[in-house]
């Protein structure tokens, strides 16, 4: 019988009634029998003092529930041993984890941030756009994302009718591992596989029915993981919970928000044109009982759990700085951005040095709030007294503008408890994103209303604004030109940025340069292959089935 290691995790949020309350001991189950390419990349036999074999672990009350919340957990947390540690072997603690891997490659990339600290491993590659195939940031993020998969693989093994039956989980408990947890389990799964598709463009394809110490799956890329992820999604569709049932949780309003985001990027991907169903579950969306926060900066606050915020967010990944630490996006996003001019960070809720002006903005992202459309956007947090536009020297705090955007205090202006580790909710998606895929969709062809598409986009500047129009914008301003602009202006550091850019042709090529685009102050054109990141060395080693993006 396989014997595996149970890892105790107190969290934020646990499945209560209608929302995810506080975790109480949370198993993140590691098997890795499971993972196949990335076995070197992701060790996940993590250190505990407590060893149960599979069917001890099942016999315990509530055991789906701690299984099922080990595979959330794959998204928040690095390790059963506290925020400076990781299962995945021979990388920094906070590089390894989910969100922060979305943050390095989809922000960091990208004109969005310029990360002060290039002696931090990986950094240097990723932001001035020479990555190659041993870099430990693409790395990381190869394998927590590949370990997403494998969590939610483990999770339907043990979840088989034959295997309930011969654990005796009848009635209402196996009605939720069969109706919620199943479904959900499969959302994940196909999370990480777009997140795959998006960055690499392939993966290794793991599905439950691997056979155990089987270690060389095979590869699935471009149209077949496209179309697989498409399935699963259509799939759970009609399992999955009502909109809005759980926060933290995949429901129908989850499913429709990737399914809109895999369409909209189709002609990208796969060279396909979906735009008609972007738009059509853009509307599902927007038609789901979601509404926009009124106050902006509240979406991104210690309390953004509880303060209306989650009215607006879609899909969270909960935090906590007591219960759940990780160095994790909202934590490096909170204390990073705080100014080593303006020594701002205990507005902030950190110390009030924070990580010494460890982020900046590039000139060209600043200039996306220049005008006076921009004077009173509430959106526009950017620091530019005592500071250049202009970054030459990276190493140089004090260079660049700064910018806010996440505050660990709570939106009644209390302190959080934790003056390094954020309890800000990461927001992966937010209804503002479907209004602004809606115009987007329409604008290149898949149908609906200008005049509704119209109405979202003003929505947004009247919402920026305080409620005044006064930034709104005519039908004949409303192009894509206008739409990816708009798209950095609302949805800044929430780890969009590279894709859409890639989107509109802009990432690679010298249609769009920014600082240190290609290695220089002023950037230079970067080369097309540079669209998909590289395969890790580590992982083709291990798997003869993967094979090396094109470029690379």
């Amino acid at each position: 019988m396989l014997n595996f290691r149970i890892n105790t995790y107190i969290l934020h949020k646990l499945f209560k009634m209608r929302y995810l309350k506080i975790f109480n001991y949370v198993v993140v189950s590691c098997m890795l029998v499971f993972f196949t390419s990335c076995e070197d990349d992701l060790n996940t036999t993590l250190q505990d003092d407590e060893q149960l074999t599979t069917e001890e672990f099942f016999q315990q009350d509530g055991a789906y529930e701690k299984l099922i919340a080990g595979v959330y957990g794959n998204l928040n947390l690095t390790s059963a041993s506290g925020a400076g540690s990781s299962n995945i072997t021979g990388i920094d603690a906070g590089t390894s984890q989910y969100g922060r891997a979305l943050m390095n490659l989809q922000t960091f990339s990208t004109d969005e941030a310029i990360w002060t600290y290039e002696n931090d491993p990986g950094i240097a590659g990723v932001q001035r756009m020479n990555w190659n195939s041993e870099n430990i940031i693409i790395r990381g993020a190869f394998g927590r994302i590949m370990g997403g998969v494998a969590f939610a693989n483990y999770f339907l093994s043990e979840s088989t009718d034959a295997l309930l039956d011969s654990r005796g989980i009848t009635g209402a408990e196996r009605d939720e591992v069969v109706n919620e947890f199943r479904p959900e389990a499969r959302f994940i799964r196909a999370l990480a596989y777009y997140h795959m598709l998006d960055l690499f463009g392939k993966a290794n394809f793991v599905t439950e029915d691997l056979v155990a110490g089987d270690f060389t799956s095979p590869q699935i890329e471009g149209v077949d993981l496209f179309n697989f992820i498409e399935s699963e999604l259509l799939a759970i569709e009609p399992l999955v919970n009502e909109p809005r049932a759980n926060y933290a949780r995949a429901d129908k309003g989850t499913v429709w928000m990737l399914l809109a985001k895999l369409y909209l990027n189709a002609e990208t991907y796969i060279g396909e044109d979906h735009y008609p169903e972007a738009l059509e579950y853009s509307q599902k969306v927007i038609d789901a009982g979601y509404s926009l926060l009124p106050s902006y900066s509240n979406l991104f606050r210690a309390d953004n759990d509880v303060n209306g915020a989650q009215n607006e967010i879609i899909f969270a990944v909960p935090a906590d700085g007591n219960f759940s630490q990780s160095f994790g996006p909202m934590t490096v996003m909170t204390n990073g951005a705080v100014g080593s001019v303006e020594q701002n960070g205990l507005d902030l809720g950190v110390t009030a040095g924070g990580w010494g002006g460890a982020i900046r903005v590039t000139e060209s992202f600043a200039n996306k709030f220049e005008g006076n459309d921009f004077v009173n956007d509430v959106r526009n947090t950017i620091l530019k007294d005592g500071r250049t536009a202009q970054i030459n020297d990276v190493t140089n705090p004090a260079q660049g503008y700064a910018l806010v955007k996440y505050s660990d205090v709570r939106s009644d202006g209390t302190q959080d408890d934790d003056q390094t580790f954020a309890s800000i909710d990461y927001p992966m998606f937010r209804l503002a994103d479907a209004y602004l895929m809606y115009a987007e969709a329409h604008l290149r062809g898949g149908g609906g209303s200008a005049d509704q598409a119209l109405g979202y986009i003003n929505a947004l500047r009247e919402r920026a604004n305080q409620g005044s129009n006064i930034a709104n914008i005519s039908l004949d301003e409303m192009d894509l030109d206008f739409i990816i602009d708009e798209r950095a202006r609302e949805l800044y550091w929430e780890f969009h940025r590279r894709q859409d850019l890639r989107r509109f042709d802009l990432f690679t090529g010298a249609g769009y340069l920014w600082s240190f685009k290609g290695g220089t102050p002023s950037g230079l054109p970067s080369q097309s292959f540079r669209n998909v990141y590289p395969i890790p060395n580590a992982s083709l080693t291990v798997n003869p089935n993967l094979t090396q993006n094109q470029g690379y």
